[in-house]
Protein backbone atom coordinates (compact mmCIF):
# COMPACT_ATOMS: atom_id res chain seq x y z
CA UNK A 1 0.00 0.00 0.00
CA UNK A 2 1.22 3.59 -1.67
CA UNK A 3 2.24 6.26 1.62
CA UNK A 4 -0.67 8.19 0.18
CA UNK A 5 -3.20 5.99 0.33
CA UNK A 6 -2.83 4.95 4.52
CA UNK A 7 -3.05 9.13 4.79
CA UNK A 8 -5.88 8.97 2.78
CA UNK A 9 -7.66 6.31 4.86
CA UNK A 10 -6.41 7.84 8.45
CA UNK A 11 -8.05 11.41 6.72
CA UNK A 12 -11.39 9.65 5.70
CA UNK A 13 -11.96 8.22 9.02
CA UNK A 14 -10.48 11.34 10.97
CA UNK A 15 -13.39 13.68 9.11
CA UNK A 16 -15.85 11.06 9.72
CA UNK A 17 -16.00 12.29 13.48
CA UNK A 18 -16.44 15.38 15.39
CA UNK A 19 -13.72 17.49 17.28
CA UNK A 20 -14.97 16.13 20.74
CA UNK A 21 -14.32 12.43 19.61
CA UNK A 22 -10.10 13.31 19.85
CA UNK A 23 -10.48 15.58 23.26
CA UNK A 24 -7.00 15.16 24.59
CA UNK A 25 -5.45 13.40 21.48
CA UNK A 26 -2.17 15.50 20.98
CA UNK A 27 -2.60 16.83 17.40
CA UNK A 28 -5.49 15.66 15.95
CA UNK A 29 -7.77 18.35 16.48
CA UNK A 30 -4.84 20.58 14.71
CA UNK A 31 -4.92 18.41 11.90
CA UNK A 32 -9.34 18.32 11.92
CA UNK A 33 -9.02 22.01 11.68
CA UNK A 34 -6.86 22.13 8.77
CA UNK A 35 -9.06 19.42 6.91
CA UNK A 36 -11.79 21.98 7.44
CA UNK A 37 -9.53 24.73 5.53
CA UNK A 38 -9.08 22.24 2.54
CA UNK A 39 -5.92 21.21 2.58
CA UNK A 40 -5.21 19.05 0.56
CA UNK A 41 -3.26 15.24 1.80
CA UNK A 42 -0.02 16.33 -0.03
CA UNK A 43 0.59 19.46 2.07
CA UNK A 44 -0.52 17.77 5.42
CA UNK A 45 2.28 14.94 5.45
CA UNK A 46 4.83 17.82 4.39
CA UNK A 47 3.82 20.08 7.49
CA UNK A 48 3.66 20.15 11.22
CA UNK A 49 1.53 20.66 13.81
CA UNK A 50 0.31 22.95 15.89
CA UNK A 51 0.98 21.43 19.30
CA UNK A 52 -2.10 21.49 21.88
CA UNK A 53 -2.08 24.56 24.40
CA UNK A 54 -0.70 26.54 21.60
CA UNK A 55 -1.62 30.37 21.52
CA UNK A 56 -4.41 31.55 19.49
CA UNK A 57 -2.34 33.89 17.26
CA UNK A 58 -0.05 30.41 17.00
CA UNK A 59 -2.99 28.92 15.09
CA UNK A 60 -3.35 32.31 13.47
CA UNK A 61 -0.05 32.03 11.46
CA UNK A 62 0.07 28.54 10.83
CA UNK A 63 -3.39 28.82 8.86
CA UNK A 64 -1.78 31.89 7.14
CA UNK A 65 1.11 28.98 5.68
CA UNK A 66 -1.26 26.59 4.84
CA UNK A 67 -3.95 28.78 2.76
CA UNK A 68 -2.97 32.35 2.09
CA UNK A 69 -5.85 32.96 0.08
CA UNK A 70 -8.05 33.33 2.74
CA UNK A 71 -8.82 37.19 3.80
CA UNK A 72 -8.04 38.22 8.04
CA UNK A 73 -11.25 37.86 8.85
CA UNK A 74 -11.28 34.01 7.24
CA UNK A 75 -8.36 33.46 9.15
CA UNK A 76 -9.14 34.92 12.49
CA UNK A 77 -12.46 32.80 12.11
CA UNK A 78 -10.98 29.79 11.41
CA UNK A 79 -8.14 30.36 14.36
CA UNK A 80 -10.93 31.18 16.75
CA UNK A 81 -12.09 27.36 16.19
CA UNK A 82 -8.95 25.76 16.29
CA UNK A 83 -7.53 27.26 19.30
CA UNK A 84 -10.91 26.57 21.64
CA UNK A 85 -11.09 23.36 19.76
CA UNK A 86 -14.94 23.08 20.96
CA UNK A 87 -17.45 23.91 18.40
CA UNK A 88 -20.57 24.13 20.38
CA UNK A 89 -18.03 26.42 23.21
CA UNK A 90 -16.55 28.43 20.62
CA UNK A 91 -19.59 29.42 18.92
CA UNK A 92 -21.26 30.02 22.63
CA UNK A 93 -18.10 32.59 23.81
CA UNK A 94 -18.68 34.64 20.25
CA UNK A 95 -22.16 34.66 19.88
CA UNK A 96 -22.42 35.73 24.07
CA UNK A 97 -19.51 38.60 23.32
CA UNK A 98 -20.84 39.59 19.90
CA UNK A 99 -24.15 40.46 21.65
CA UNK A 100 -22.98 42.46 24.71
CA UNK A 101 -20.08 44.55 22.87
CA UNK A 102 -22.64 45.35 20.09
CA UNK A 103 -25.92 46.11 22.34
CA UNK A 104 -23.42 47.88 25.12
CA UNK A 105 -21.47 49.35 22.19
CA UNK A 106 -24.17 50.91 20.11
CA UNK A 107 -26.04 52.31 22.94
CA UNK A 108 -23.27 54.20 24.43
CA UNK A 109 -23.31 56.96 21.68
CA UNK A 110 -26.89 57.28 22.84
CA UNK A 111 -25.83 57.75 26.40
CA UNK A 112 -23.18 60.73 25.54
CA UNK A 113 -26.02 62.40 23.57
CA UNK A 114 -28.06 63.10 26.59
CA UNK A 115 -25.25 64.11 28.57
CA UNK A 116 -24.94 67.09 26.40
CA UNK A 117 -27.29 69.48 26.13
CA UNK A 118 -26.25 70.27 22.30
CA UNK A 119 -27.69 67.60 21.24
CA UNK A 120 -31.58 67.75 22.49
CA UNK A 121 -31.85 70.03 19.16
CA UNK A 122 -32.52 66.47 17.62
CA UNK A 123 -34.47 64.57 20.79
CA UNK A 124 -38.23 63.79 19.51
CA UNK A 125 -39.32 64.69 23.09
CA UNK A 126 -36.67 66.79 24.35
CA UNK A 127 -38.03 67.37 27.89
CA UNK A 128 -37.79 63.44 28.94
CA UNK A 129 -33.97 63.33 28.90
CA UNK A 130 -33.74 59.62 30.97
CA UNK A 131 -31.50 60.76 34.38
CA UNK A 132 -28.59 58.20 35.79
CA UNK A 133 -30.79 56.40 38.09
CA UNK A 134 -32.79 55.50 34.95
CA UNK A 135 -30.38 54.21 33.00
CA UNK A 136 -28.55 52.43 35.50
CA UNK A 137 -31.82 50.44 36.26
CA UNK A 138 -32.44 49.41 32.83
CA UNK A 139 -28.67 48.56 32.23
CA UNK A 140 -28.85 46.10 35.58
CA UNK A 141 -32.55 44.74 33.95
CA UNK A 142 -31.11 43.96 30.52
CA UNK A 143 -27.90 42.28 31.87
CA UNK A 144 -30.10 40.13 34.00
CA UNK A 145 -31.84 39.10 30.50
CA UNK A 146 -29.23 38.74 28.63
CA UNK A 147 -27.40 36.61 31.53
CA UNK A 148 -30.36 34.46 32.50
CA UNK A 149 -32.60 34.56 29.83
CA UNK A 150 -30.71 34.42 26.73
CA UNK A 151 -27.39 32.87 27.93
CA UNK A 152 -28.76 29.34 27.83
CA UNK A 153 -30.51 29.84 24.08
CA UNK A 154 -26.66 30.94 22.76
CA UNK A 155 -25.36 27.74 23.97
CA UNK A 156 -28.40 26.10 22.44
CA UNK A 157 -27.95 28.22 18.90
CA UNK A 158 -24.93 25.66 17.48
CA UNK A 159 -26.12 22.47 17.65
CA UNK A 160 -29.06 23.96 16.33
CA UNK A 161 -27.64 25.98 13.63
CA UNK A 162 -25.86 22.32 12.85
CA UNK A 163 -29.00 20.52 12.68
CA UNK A 164 -30.57 23.10 10.17
CA UNK A 165 -26.91 22.56 8.03
CA UNK A 166 -25.99 25.84 8.70
CA UNK A 167 -22.14 25.97 8.00
CA UNK A 168 -18.60 27.49 10.44
CA UNK A 169 -15.92 26.49 8.15
CA UNK A 170 -14.12 29.59 5.76
CA UNK A 171 -14.17 30.39 3.26
CA UNK A 172 -17.23 32.70 4.32
CA UNK A 173 -20.06 32.91 1.11
CA UNK A 174 -20.30 35.85 -1.24
CA UNK A 175 -21.01 39.28 0.04
CA UNK A 176 -24.00 39.08 -2.20
CA UNK A 177 -25.32 36.08 -0.97
CA UNK A 178 -24.88 37.47 2.47
CA UNK A 179 -26.92 40.72 1.11
CA UNK A 180 -29.63 39.03 -0.50
CA UNK A 181 -30.47 36.84 3.52
CA UNK A 182 -30.13 39.47 5.33
CA UNK A 183 -32.89 41.04 3.17
CA UNK A 184 -35.19 38.44 3.71
CA UNK A 185 -34.86 38.03 7.04
CA UNK A 186 -35.16 42.29 7.95
CA UNK A 187 -38.32 41.35 5.61
CA UNK A 188 -39.75 38.71 7.50
CA UNK A 189 -38.73 39.49 10.72
CA UNK A 190 -40.17 42.85 10.39
CA UNK A 191 -43.83 41.16 9.64
CA UNK A 192 -43.39 38.55 12.91
CA UNK A 193 -42.95 41.41 15.18
CA UNK A 194 -45.47 43.74 13.82
CA UNK A 195 -48.23 40.80 14.43
CA UNK A 196 -47.11 40.01 17.95
CA UNK A 197 -45.87 43.05 18.67
CA UNK A 198 -49.71 43.96 18.21
CA UNK A 199 -50.78 41.32 19.84
CA UNK A 200 -49.12 42.14 22.72
CA UNK A 201 -51.21 45.43 23.36
CA UNK A 202 -54.07 43.22 23.54
CA UNK A 203 -55.74 43.82 27.42
CA UNK A 204 -54.17 40.82 29.61
CA UNK A 205 -50.88 40.50 27.73
CA UNK A 206 -50.03 44.16 27.64
CA UNK A 207 -50.86 44.79 31.34
CA UNK A 208 -48.75 41.59 32.43
CA UNK A 209 -46.22 41.52 29.69
CA UNK A 210 -45.24 44.60 27.04
CA UNK A 211 -46.73 47.34 30.06
CA UNK A 212 -42.50 46.83 31.53
CA UNK A 213 -41.08 47.77 28.28
CA UNK A 214 -43.57 50.73 28.06
CA UNK A 215 -42.09 52.01 31.23
CA UNK A 216 -40.28 54.79 29.68
CA UNK A 217 -42.73 56.91 27.26
CA UNK A 218 -39.88 58.29 25.82
CA UNK A 219 -37.40 55.54 24.46
CA UNK A 220 -33.02 55.50 25.12
CA UNK A 221 -31.30 53.10 23.50
CA UNK A 222 -30.26 51.02 25.89
CA UNK A 223 -34.04 50.23 26.89
CA UNK A 224 -34.32 48.28 23.29
CA UNK A 225 -34.17 45.19 25.39
CA UNK A 226 -35.71 46.56 28.78
CA UNK A 227 -38.71 43.99 28.86
CA UNK A 228 -40.31 41.03 30.09
CA UNK A 229 -38.95 37.73 29.71
CA UNK A 230 -41.61 36.52 27.97
CA UNK A 231 -41.64 39.31 25.84
CA UNK A 232 -37.75 39.34 24.51
CA UNK A 233 -38.04 35.05 24.43
CA UNK A 234 -40.79 35.37 21.69
CA UNK A 235 -39.81 38.56 19.59
CA UNK A 236 -36.33 37.09 19.68
CA UNK A 237 -37.74 34.08 17.49
CA UNK A 238 -38.23 36.17 14.85
CA UNK A 239 -34.44 37.52 15.07
CA UNK A 240 -32.94 33.69 15.36
CA UNK A 241 -35.38 31.50 14.15
CA UNK A 242 -36.47 32.62 10.98
CA UNK A 243 -32.57 32.65 9.60
CA UNK A 244 -32.27 28.62 11.28
CA UNK A 245 -35.63 27.99 9.02
CA UNK A 246 -34.57 29.46 6.47
CA UNK A 247 -31.21 27.22 6.58
CA UNK A 248 -33.44 24.28 6.44
CA UNK A 249 -34.89 24.97 2.88
CA UNK A 250 -31.73 27.08 1.47
CA UNK A 251 -28.24 26.32 1.21
CA UNK A 252 -25.09 28.07 1.58
CA UNK A 253 -25.99 29.24 4.76
CA UNK A 254 -23.19 30.67 7.48
CA UNK A 255 -23.09 31.35 10.61
CA UNK A 256 -20.97 34.88 9.76
CA UNK A 257 -24.25 35.66 8.19
CA UNK A 258 -26.19 35.06 11.01
CA UNK A 259 -23.65 37.34 13.23
CA UNK A 260 -23.89 39.98 10.85
CA UNK A 261 -28.02 40.05 10.74
CA UNK A 262 -27.86 39.76 14.46
CA UNK A 263 -25.49 43.29 14.69
CA UNK A 264 -27.64 44.87 12.23
CA UNK A 265 -30.73 43.92 13.77
CA UNK A 266 -29.19 45.18 17.27
CA UNK A 267 -28.60 48.33 15.63
CA UNK A 268 -31.75 48.82 13.88
CA UNK A 269 -33.86 48.11 17.51
CA UNK A 270 -31.59 50.44 19.51
CA UNK A 271 -31.69 53.53 16.88
CA UNK A 272 -35.06 52.96 17.06
CA UNK A 273 -35.39 53.22 20.67
CA UNK A 274 -32.60 56.10 20.64
CA UNK A 275 -35.16 58.78 20.87
CA UNK A 276 -33.25 60.58 18.24
CA UNK A 277 -34.16 61.94 14.66
CA UNK A 278 -31.00 63.57 12.72
CA UNK A 279 -31.05 64.82 9.23
CA UNK A 280 -29.12 61.75 8.45
CA UNK A 281 -31.45 59.39 9.77
CA UNK A 282 -32.05 56.59 7.28
CA UNK A 283 -35.99 57.11 7.19
CA UNK A 284 -35.22 60.58 5.39
CA UNK A 285 -33.58 58.76 2.45
CA UNK A 286 -35.82 55.27 2.63
CA UNK A 287 -39.26 56.50 3.14
CA UNK A 288 -40.60 53.00 4.08
CA UNK A 289 -37.49 52.78 6.88
CA UNK A 290 -39.73 53.12 10.65
CA UNK A 291 -36.33 54.36 12.28
CA UNK A 292 -36.79 56.10 15.60
CA UNK A 293 -39.20 59.06 14.58
CA UNK A 294 -41.80 55.46 14.26
CA UNK A 295 -41.28 54.44 16.92
CA UNK A 296 -40.57 56.91 19.78
CA UNK A 297 -44.63 58.17 18.81
CA UNK A 298 -45.09 54.63 19.41
CA UNK A 299 -43.85 54.60 23.20
CA UNK A 300 -45.34 58.27 24.01
CA UNK A 301 -48.67 57.48 22.46
CA UNK A 302 -48.78 54.09 23.33
CA UNK A 303 -50.49 52.23 20.56
CA UNK A 304 -49.76 52.26 16.42
CA UNK A 305 -46.76 51.80 14.72
CA UNK A 306 -45.99 48.71 15.87
CA UNK A 307 -43.92 47.19 13.19
CA UNK A 308 -39.90 46.99 13.48
CA UNK A 309 -37.88 48.13 10.69
CA UNK A 310 -40.21 49.20 8.12
CA UNK A 311 -43.86 51.45 7.56
CA UNK A 312 -45.66 48.82 5.05
CA UNK A 313 -47.71 46.76 7.63
CA UNK A 314 -48.84 50.15 9.69
CA UNK A 315 -49.82 52.16 6.27
CA UNK A 316 -51.20 48.90 4.82
CA UNK A 317 -53.29 48.09 8.32
CA UNK A 318 -54.08 51.48 9.25
CA UNK A 319 -52.16 51.20 12.17
CA UNK A 320 -49.84 54.34 11.97
CA UNK A 321 -49.56 56.74 14.85
CA UNK A 322 -48.56 60.21 15.27
CA UNK A 323 -49.55 63.66 13.45
CA UNK A 324 -48.69 62.63 9.79
CA UNK A 325 -51.02 59.21 10.10
CA UNK A 326 -53.74 61.14 11.53
CA UNK A 327 -53.72 64.03 8.61
CA UNK A 328 -53.68 60.83 6.17
CA UNK A 329 -57.33 59.94 8.09
CA UNK A 330 -58.78 63.50 8.24
CA UNK A 331 -57.60 63.57 4.80
CA UNK A 332 -58.91 60.34 3.93
CA UNK A 333 -62.58 61.25 5.87
CA UNK A 334 -62.84 64.54 4.01
CA UNK A 335 -62.52 62.98 0.56
CA UNK A 336 -64.93 59.83 1.21
CA UNK A 337 -67.36 62.31 2.38
CA UNK A 338 -66.61 64.88 0.00
CA UNK A 339 -67.21 61.72 -2.58
CA UNK A 340 -70.30 60.73 -1.00
CA UNK A 341 -71.80 64.19 -1.22
CA UNK A 342 -70.95 64.73 -5.00
CA UNK A 343 -72.23 60.83 -6.04
CA UNK A 344 -75.83 62.10 -3.58
CA UNK A 345 -75.96 65.45 -5.85
CA UNK A 346 -75.65 64.00 -9.13
CA UNK A 347 -78.32 61.29 -7.87
CA UNK A 348 -80.54 64.20 -6.80
CA UNK A 349 -79.71 65.71 -10.03
CA UNK A 350 -80.41 62.37 -12.04
CA UNK A 351 -83.97 62.36 -10.33
CA UNK A 352 -84.73 66.08 -11.02
CA UNK A 353 -83.85 65.75 -14.54
CA UNK A 354 -86.12 62.58 -14.93
CA UNK A 355 -89.03 64.53 -13.34
CA UNK A 356 -88.31 66.89 -15.89
CA UNK A 357 -88.50 64.46 -18.91
CA UNK A 358 -91.65 62.88 -17.24
CA UNK A 359 -93.44 66.40 -16.99
CA UNK A 360 -92.04 67.08 -20.57
CA UNK A 361 -93.31 64.18 -22.20
CA UNK A 362 -96.72 64.44 -20.61
CA UNK A 363 -97.07 67.70 -21.85
CA UNK A 364 -95.80 66.69 -25.49
CA UNK A 365 -98.22 63.86 -24.82
CA UNK A 366 -101.34 66.06 -23.92
CA UNK A 367 -100.43 68.46 -26.71
CA UNK A 368 -100.57 66.16 -29.37
CA UNK A 369 -104.12 64.79 -27.74
CA UNK A 370 -105.43 68.30 -28.46
CA UNK A 371 -104.35 69.14 -31.88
Amino acid sequence: MQRGDCLDGVLLCLTAHSPADFAGVPGVLALLAKLKLGTRPAELSNSTFVPDGATYWAHYDHISEINGSFNVFEKMWAAWYAWIADDVLATGIMSFVMHELVYFGRSLPWMICDAIPYFQRWKIQDQKIPNAAQQWRCIKSVLFTHLVIELPQIWLFHPLAKAAGMSTDVPFPAWTTMAFQIAIFFVLEDAWHYWLHRLFHWGPLYKNIHKIHHEHSAPFGLAAEYAHPVEVLTLGIGTVFIPIGYCWFAPDFHVMTMYIWICLRLFQAIDAHSGYDFPWSLHHFIPFWAGASHHDVHHEKFIGNYASSFRWWDYMLDTEAGPEAQQRRRDKKRAERDAKALAEQQRLSMESMGKDAAVMACQIAVEKKTS
